[in-house]
């Protein structure tokens, strides 16, 4: 029987984001034949509980304030060490802190290393995207979860294209409609009879654009059109909307629900789903919606387009468009049974080609690739 590829996982945090929920899902899925570790760079958030109910405990590798700091220096020479007393063969760094600890780890312990990008780097700074760029040519191999992404990191960093995989994030419809059926964790305000606009995203960053959304509702309700707003996420930027909601005039029908354990069940209690961004990577957030049979209005940003297919599965509006975003909404809320069709078509595409099994085969046909290549390089196997 051949030896079990050793593999690390590495990621910043666990917090509820789109990157920590599908290293769990790789976790869970990956088959036999892996002897896998964790790493993370601060052994925090909501999905370290997950972690530990499959008996993974992860090594942390913290950095404390700057990058610049010695720290730093200091968490890659521990990172290698663990990686070289562990003998990992391959490492998958997730994201930027990941990466900025993972790839020179891996270059002093000997490991193969995976860069994620899986983002179009849009909160970076100009000298952190020039180091994720030198990083990432250095690694043996680079995932994307999206075409746009891939573009960029040939055209703009001329990352040559061999070394990139693209590979969709998945969804475990069977969980995810587990979840459903559990129901509400917390009662959701009384709309009253009125559909439901769902959104739901952190409030961290302006690129999530939610203020977009807020000027949307407040035009169609200008308009006469009755709806209501759940926004699912909570972060710094909060405050803020929720004065603007007030100065719209649409305090008592946009709704800021903080951050939820039970998001499918809240999409079950919604009539459409958006992401208005302007930046995008592929939006666990437009998977999920998807999977709820939800027609999507989403922006041209990202994979976005690639998934929500206009007229079919949901509308696609250019980013920063309130006017737009308000008249495709419209579309939804005025049309339900055509809403309804559109969202089955959603779900089934989600089935069809976003689902968890495909996703954790390619992550599986990759990191076997690189590995097994190797060793066949070095003579180790025939």
């Amino acid at each position: 029987m051949d030896a079990a590829i050793r593999l690390a996982e590495f990621t910043h945090t666990f917090h509820l984001g789109g990157t920590e929920v599908q290293v769990v899902e790789l976790l869970r899925g990956l088959p036999e034949g892996y002897d896998v570790r964790v790493s993370v760079v601060k052994a925090e958030g909501p999905l370290m509980a997950t972690l530990r109910e499959m008996k993974v405990w992860p090594a942390e590798f913290p950095i404390d304030g700057s990058v610049m700091r010695p720290q730093t220096a200091v968490q890659i020479g521990r990172l290698a060490l663990w990686l070289k007393a562990n003998r990992i063969q391959l490492l998958h760094a997730h994201d930027f802190y990941a990466t900025l600890l993972g790839v020179p780890a891996a270059r002093l312990a000997g490991s193969k290393v995976i860069v994620g990008r899986l983002d179009l780097a849009h909160w970076h700074s100009r000298p952190q995207r020039a180091v994720m760029s030198r990083l990432t040519r250095m690694a043996d191999g680079v995932v994307v979860n999206a075409e746009a992404i891939r573009t960029q990191l040939i055209q703009e960093e001329h990352i040559p294209s061999e070394r990139i995989t693209l590979i969709h994030n998945g969804l475990d419809l069977p969980r995810f409609d587990a979840r459903v059926k559990t129901g509400l964790a917390s009662p959701l305000p009384d709309v009253h009879g009125e559909p439901v606009i769902v959104h739901v995203a952190n409030m961290n960053h302006p690129v999530k654009r939610q203020e977009d959304l807020l000027e949307a509702l407040g035009g169609l309700r200008r308009q006469g059109l009755k709806a209501q707003l759940f926004l699912v996420g909570d972060g710094p930027r909060r405050q803020e909307l929720e004065a603007l909601a007030r100065a719209l005039g649409v305090s008592e029908h946009a709704h800021f629900l903080g951050h939820r354990t039970d998001v499918p069940a809240v999409y079950a209690q919604a009539t459409v789903g958006v992401l208005c961004s302007s930046a995008e990577g592929l939006s666990n957030a437009v998977i999920e919606g998807m999977a709820s049979s939800l027609p999507m209005v989403v922006t041209r940003v990202g994979a976005s387009p690639d998934v929500v297919h206009e007229g079919v599965s949901g509308y696609v509006v250019e980013p920063a468009a309130p006017l737009d975003l308000a008249a495709a909404l419209r579309k939804v809320l005025e049309h339900p049974a055509e809403g309804k069709k559109m969202g089955r078509a959603g779900r089934a595409f989600v089935k069809r080609e976003l689902s968890l099994e495909k996703m954790v085969k390619h992550h599986d046909a990759l990191y076997r690739r690189l590995v097994l290549g190797a060793m066949r390089g070095n003579g180790a196997v025939g």
